[in-house]
């Protein structure tokens, strides 16, 4: 009776094992019928607002004559913008920095004194508009300022796109799309049939100049430079087959 109820027990386990080897190699299996594929989507688009700004200074022994020249200069900025069709709303001056300048004296390589030479104020403009192209011929233009007798110092326009977030919704659809697509030709030219969406990923957004030979970056461009860009962005699926 012992032998007998030994032998069962042994051939449970047997039984037992069997299955459980074949189940696992059967999930296995089915771990490796997927299709993982990488769709992207890409628009090129205009900018729609620019931001362009400079700085002007003056420079005066007496703090209060500093001033008037600055307000002076204020002035003429404020005229020569809105003559070229800036509209004052979008004219921003930021408030006026005040340094006081002083040249070192030395004696056989010593210092012994420092000299005021006077006070330096600075201040800048910034020009925030939907104008792109008006406020980019203004921006090329402003050496009419410094022949004025203005110590005017220009920085580049930065050119940005206020349908970012409707673009990038666009661009994750056709992503996906295209990931789809790759995944359905895929499941035909290996006879199969593609399943239920096991997991989708999105990659990083990507903006740089059209036609250009610029970076991507594993944390995403953003190209501020260029009014004309390109917008990219990837969508990874994986899929069950059946």
């Amino acid at each position: 009776m012992k032998t007998y109820f030994n032998a069962l027990i042994t051939a449970i386990a047997i039984v037992a094992t069997a299955y459980l080897l074949a189940n696992a190699f059967q999930n296995r299996n089915k771990s490796y019928n997927c299709i993982a594929v990488t769709g992207l989507g890409s628009k090129n688009f205009v900018s729609d607002l620019i931001v362009w700004s400079g700085s002007f200074t003056e420079k005066n022994h007496n703090l209060k004559e500093a001033y008037a020249q600055l307000d002076k200069d204020r002035e003429s900025i404020r005229n020569y913008m809105i003559s070229k069709g800036i509209k004052p709303e979008n004219i921003i001056f930021t408030s006026v920095d005040i340094n006081e300048e002083y040249d070192d004296v030395y004696e056989k390589g010593v210092r012994i004194k420092s000299v005021f030479k006077g006070y330096r104020l600075g201040q800048n403009v910034q020009i925030e508009s939907n104008d792109v192209d008006k406020v980019e011929n203004v921006s090329r233009e402003v050496t009419e300022l410094i022949n004025s007798g203005i110590q005017f110092y220009s920085n580049n326009p930065q050119y940005y796109y206020t349908k970012l977030a409707a673009l990038k919704i666009e661009m994750i659809a056709e992503a996906t799309k295209d990931a789809s697509e790759r995944a359905k030709r895929i499941a035909e030219n290996a006879g199969s049939k593609v399943g239920k969406l096991k997991k989708a990923d999105m990659g990083v957004f990507q903006i740089v100049a059209q036609n250009s030979s610029e970076e991507y970056s594993w944390g995403g461009s953003f190209n501020t430079t260029s009014k004309r860009k390109t917008a990219t962005i990837t969508v990874k699926l994986e899929y069950e087959t059946d």
